[in-house]
């Protein structure tokens, strides 16, 4: 199938809860990417400050009164967003540039592509390994408006196991697929967030939510 590119402004979604610490350095890149016609973080709940670092960098911000998880944030940022051509990014990635960005972009853009997918090289050996066995785990992703909606009626069930369900979909309709790899990018682990205790927790409950959205239809 052949999603529409003729939109070269992009929307870049960031979903966020209690990241004040680390989301400016992908605002950073973000705003600094030709490509990128607007960021819109969604502030899902923080008790950080979170909301407020991103207002520094000038960037749209949408608060959530409650941490409703990452599927419905990025759901709530796509229902904000002015172009049709989407960019999902984490807010706690480490080392990424501008040059990152536009090159998801381009590739979308370019190669015509229905789905671009950013997969981690270089930057720490436990999280390039996991994204070499499970590229379709990444959340750095760039897919037009139109392709998400079709995830809209179970986007609430999903959370963390968003990019599972968008990669079911994709082998579903045969959407055409690209991958770039983002060299020196890393994220900052759980444990590293919130100490051993409760990011064991919070990854159990990830890992939780990428095997229920395997048994979830998408469409």
């Amino acid at each position: 199938m052949s999603a529409s590119h003729s939109a070269v402004r992009v929307s870049a979604i960031v979903p966020a809860y209690n990241e004040a610490e680390r989301i400016g350095a992908v605002l950073w890149a973000l705003v600094q990417a030709p490509s990128v016609g607007e960021v819109i973080v969604v502030d899902d709940g923080s008790t950080d400050g979170t909301a407020t670092v991103a207002r520094s960098f000038g960037v749209r911000v949408v608060s959530l009164p409650t941490n409703c998880g990452k599927s419905v944030a990025l759901d709530r940022g796509v229902q904000k967003a002015r172009y049709e051509t989407l960019l999902f990014l984490d807010a706690d990635l480490v080392g990424l540039r501008p040059d990152h960005v536009e090159r998801m972009i381009q590739t979308y853009i370019e190669e015509k592509r229905d789905m671009v997918v950013g997969i981690f090289r270089n930057g720490r050996l436990n999280t390039d390994l996991a994204q070499t066995i499970a590229p379709y785990l990444s959340g750095q992703r760039v897919l037009s408006t139109s392709l998400w909606k079709k995830l809209r009626r179970t986007v609430h069930k999903l959370d963390f196991g968003v990019e599972i369900a968008l990669t079911k979909l994709a082998l579903k309709e045969n959407w055409s697929q690209g991958f770039v790899e983002l060299d020196g990018v890393t994220h900052v682990m759980k444990e590293e967030k919130f100490g051993l205790s409760r990011g064991l927790v919070s990854r159990f409950k990830m890992y939780g939510d990428i095997v229920r959205s395997v048994f979830t239809r998408v469409t």
